[in-house]
């Protein structure tokens, strides 16, 4: 049978940092040693409370279907952890997901219809643009690039590009791919452009725990003027070290919850029942140490993998956050990537999959042997 596919499966490309992790997967399965930095999982362990929770839960019967936007214990600890972010939250305000990437789904589902403009922060995460595509939506751009990743100084530049015709606004800070943190100068620019213009903005803040020299995060929806238009996203899988867990969540006003919420219980029904209660303990201050040790050894991670590129005159905007890195290298970053991998075995993102040309991304989740070893094998087949 020849299938009739669908129009909006052939508006986008299968994941480019999926394709690289399933090209290293490939070489590893072969023999080859591969020094995977392509993927943005932490490399440590899920802390041992959260998992106790889990098997507890299981042990306690918590295994069936749950109610579709989640169970109140955790969707209650996940508004009184907004509120601790400035951010005005209520429980039936959250829908709990199967992962951070649901919960961004189901909004892009839900507010961007055929046409509607959409813009994007480059270098963006590449799921961004294949799920404004998927809705049907169409977008506009601004290049932070120039700016060595920073949103203040292109500020002007966003003004020029938003208008009363766009209908929605991503902001990702700490961003993936670039690990910047925009200021709070430049979330209140987002702020007063949103307002004059009436436009609602996503603030994906999944990597919020992750902070560095003292930069602190701020939440998009706790600025006076954004209640009542920011889509908050967030999850479990990079501060606790959950991403096989598939758990995240979204926290809207009311209306949208509502609309949302329908596309939720005809798609994916529910999150896992214990995985929401592992959820619940991951937000307890009990986990606090164990997010604080990761975020310490991410941070020695990033200030080694800076001092061993500037040892080979390679000059990186450095991260204020996440566990990114963006590599410049050449013009044709694609080509560079594949050679890396397949030259030094080390695998990186290209560039050109945030919309940022003569870049590669780094992941420094991995250990600081790993790290070492993949810039020593970078600058032995003359990569860097």
């Amino acid at each position: 049978m020849n299938f009739d596919f669908s129009d909006r499966v052939g508006r986008v490309e299968p994941s480019a940092t999926l394709a690289i992790s399933n090209l290293a997967s490939e070489l590893e399965a072969q023999g080859e040693d591969v020094v995977d930095l392509s993927v943005g999982a932490p490399d440590f362990p899920t802390p041992d409370n959260i998992t106790q929770a889990a098997k507890d839960a299981m042990d306690a019967g918590h295994t069936g279907y749950t109610s579709s936007n989640g169970i109140p214990e955790l969707k209650e600890a996940i508004a009184e952890k907004l509120c601790g972010n400035g951010v005005d939250a209520e429980a039936d305000e959250v829908i709990v997901t199967p992962g951070g990437k649901q919960a961004l789904y189901e909004t892009f589902q839900t507010l961007v219809g055929d046409g509607d403009e959409v813009v994007l922060l480059d270098p963006a995460w590449v799921s961004y643009e294949a799920m404004v595509k998927l809705a049907g939506g169409s977008l506009q751009r601004v290049d932070l690039a120039q700016h060595d990743f920073r949103l203040e100084p292109a500020l002007d530049e966003l003004a020029e590009t938003v208008s009363d015709e766009t209908k929605l606004l991503v902001v990702n800070s700490p961003s993936n791919p670039t690990g910047g943190v925009f200021s709070d100068a430049a979330l209140e620019g987002v702020r007063d452009l949103a307002v004059e213009h009436d436009i609602a903005v996503i603030s994906d803040e999944i990597y919020e725990r992750i902070t560095y020299d003292g930069f602190e995060h701020t939440s998009l929806g706790s600025l006076d003027g954004m209640e009542d238009r920011t889509i908050t996203i967030n999850g479990f899988s990079k501060a606790f070290s959950m991403t096989g867990w598939r758990l995240g969540y979204l926290h809207a006003p009311s209306d949208l919850i509502s609309q949302a919420g329908k596309l939720h219980s005809h798609s994916v029904s529910c999150a896992v029942n214990f995985v929401q209660h592992a959820g619940v303990e991951a937000l307890s201050e009990r986990t606090d140490d164990s997010v604080e040790e990761m975020r310490e050894a991410f941070e020695a991670r990033r200030d080694m993998l800076v001092d061993l590129l500037a040892e080979h005159d390679v000059d990186v905007a450095v991260p204020k956050g996440a566990f990114y890195m963006m590599l410049p290298v050449d013009d044709d970053d694609q080509a560079w990537c594949e050679g890396a991998i397949q030259d030094a075995k080390v695998a990186t993102v290209p560039g050109s999959a945030f919309n940022a040309p003569g870049y590669a991304r780094i992941s420094y989740a991995a250990s600081e042997e790993r790290l070492r070893e993949a810039v020593e094998r970078l600058a032995e087949h003359d990569y860097i």
